[in-house]
């Protein structure tokens, strides 16, 4: 006799439990909970989209219910210190700590195995600096802008409102205003809930030209100029490429463009909006250039930069050749690392497209520095950056100052719970859900995100005076080590190319970019040969 399958005997079972419930009288109270049940079984078993569910009626639903719970369980019970990604528990801990005013101290030593490849070190000096400066300001766009930026150190990277939530937005701008640092308002472009508190604001434009957009999705100079002269923007960032989705564009489904975001984005409301790849308003490193110049100009002096997640070598040095070629130039180049991402991408892109923070920075500082650029273009480093030590080591590499976002997300009390794309965020962050954002209250999170950034630059300045330094940009690459195995470790500097000032002027065929270099040319990006 064949063998009765397995998606009878649950509803099966089901109905024979209800029919006994029904019949004995002590037990009727057990209808109230079985006979929805009953029915939810009888529905997988007609229903013909799901196989599971039509061979396992109801007992299948506990597998949806597993991937609902997973992120939390893997985080709250399977995870220790140092496992989680892409931040482990330990770093977010930290920021919690910090973002909290709780101690932060970490007791019986580090747990990073320090014979392997998870641990490197900056080297301290037996004479610390204790009378270095409290903390440090950096100006931006001195000799160029008629506006320059004083600049923290640590300014809170580009996170659109969108993507983030209104509370999410108006609670990292408040923190900015507090904490006197700087907040980048994603290609989203400026919202109100940007323009409530009243923090520096620095504007980045995507290709969408979003608070700069004609009709026909080109740029529009005269909505440029009236956004950007606003006292509270303070500089303006290009975004070429961003290191969760290099190279690609994006598109608003009309469904996602409310009144809000419409006003934010100057776009009507309910209609599609798309992001193309590249930027209509030029198509060479010296069109691009020239660009630059105008939005300094109609911005009225204030300084103009640009972001990107290093691909092609030869189309950064490109760019360093237009510059040579024309003697003009971006007052800053943000280097966003391939580990950073904030919202949602194509996870092929995530994972095997783009150039991580460290060679990327690299490659951009030897760039800048080979043509003998540096003192007029200066370094930002964005890529999951949470703590000083980290700050430190990017500084070691080039970096002027850092930028950092999902930090700034967990001092807002994100969990890391992978909903970001899905607009089911339990935090109220990365969602537009109202009641979602309600548990989000702006007076209670705004000092945190202050709190976080404040606690993140003293102990930055910890390192700089453990050191022996007076400031963070003296922190050289031969100051950081890197372990090379179980037995041997060298400084960066001897594991990665570091280019004197002017060499790729005066022997690019002596250094390792000589390839990409004679494939660069300033009036194209393309490969040359």
């Amino acid at each position: 006799m064949e063998q009765l399958p397995f998606r009878y005997i649950v509803p099966a079972a089901l109905a024979a439990l209800v029919a006994f419930a029904a019949l004995w009288e002590p037990a009727q109270w057990l209808l109230w909970g079985l006979v929805p049940l009953l029915l939810l079984a009888l529905w997988d078993f007609f229903q013909t989209k799901h196989t599971l569910r039509r061979n396992y009626p109801l007992l299948a639903r506990i597998r949806w219910l597993m991937e609902d719970l997973r992120p939390f369980a893997q985080a709250y019970i399977v995870e220790d210190d140092l496992d989680g990604r892409p931040f482990s528990h330990q770093a977010r801990a930290l920021v919690y700590a910090r973002a909290k005013g709780d101690l932060d101290s970490h007791p019986m030593g580090t747990e990073l195995d320090v014979y392997s490849d998870e641990y490197e070190w900056l080297s301290h000096s037996v004479a610390p600096k204790a009378d270095a400066p409290d903390h440090w300001r950096l100006t931006i766009g001195e000799g160029t802008c008629s506006k320059p930026y004083s600049s923290a150190l640590l300014n809170i990277s580009a996170m659109s409102f969108g993507s983030l939530s209104a509370r999410a937005i108006e609670a990292l701008n408040a923190g900015a205003k507090l904490g006197g640092f700087a907040h980048n308002t994603g290609e989203g472009s400026i919202s109100r809930y940007h323009r409530a508190p009243g923090g520096d604001l620095i504007w980045e434009l995507g290709s969408g030209y979003f608070g700069a957009r004609a009709p026909d999705g080109n740029f529009d100079p005269e909505q440029f100029r009236d956004n950007a002269s606003a006292d509270q923007v303070k500089m303006v960032e290009i975004k070429l490429s961003q290191g969760a989705k290099p190279g690609h564009g994006g598109v608003l489904p009309g469904a996602k463009v409310t009144k809000e975001i419409a006003e934010a984005r100057g776009v009507p409301v309910g209609e599609t909006v798309t992001s193309p790849p590249a930027h209509p308003a030029f198509s060479t490193p010296i069109e691009m250039l020239e660009w630059i110049t105008q939005l300094r100009e109609l911005s009225g002096g204030k300084p103009v930069g640009i972001k990107l997640c290093v691909g092609q070598p030869h189309e950064l040095f490109s760019i360093g050749k237009a510059m040579l070629e024309t003697g003009l130039h971006p007052d800053f180049i943000t280097v966003d690392g391939a580990e950073g991402g904030t919202g949602a991408a194509p996870l092929e892109l995530s994972n095997s497209v783009g150039m991580p923070l460290r060679e990327g920075q690299i490659m951009v500082r030897n760039m800048l520095v080979g043509t003998g650029l540096k003192d007029k273009v200066m370094i930002a480093a964005s890529g999951k950056i949470h703590s000083g030590a980290q700050m430190a080591k990017a500084f070691a590499l080039g970096a002027d100052w850092c930028n950092a976002a999902r930090p700034f997300m967990f001092s807002l009390g994100c969990v890391q719970s992978m909903n970001c794309h899905k607009g089911t965020c339990p935090t109220g962050i990365a969602t537009q859900d109202a009641w979602r954002q309600s548990g989000l209250v702006v007076e209670d999170k705004a000092p945190r995100v202050a709190r976080f950034q404040r606690q993140t630059l003293h102990s930055l300045r910890e390192i700089v005076v453990a050191m022996g330094l007076s400031s963070p940009w003296e922190i050289a690459p031969q100051d950081m080590r890197e372990r090379l195995n179980g037995a041997r470790s060298d400084a960066i500097d001897r594991i990665y190319t570091f280019l004197e000032p002017g060499q790729l002027l005066e022997g690019a065929d002596d250094t390792p970019y000589a390839r990409h270099w004679h494939a660069a040319r300033a009036d194209t990006f393309r490969r040359a040969g």
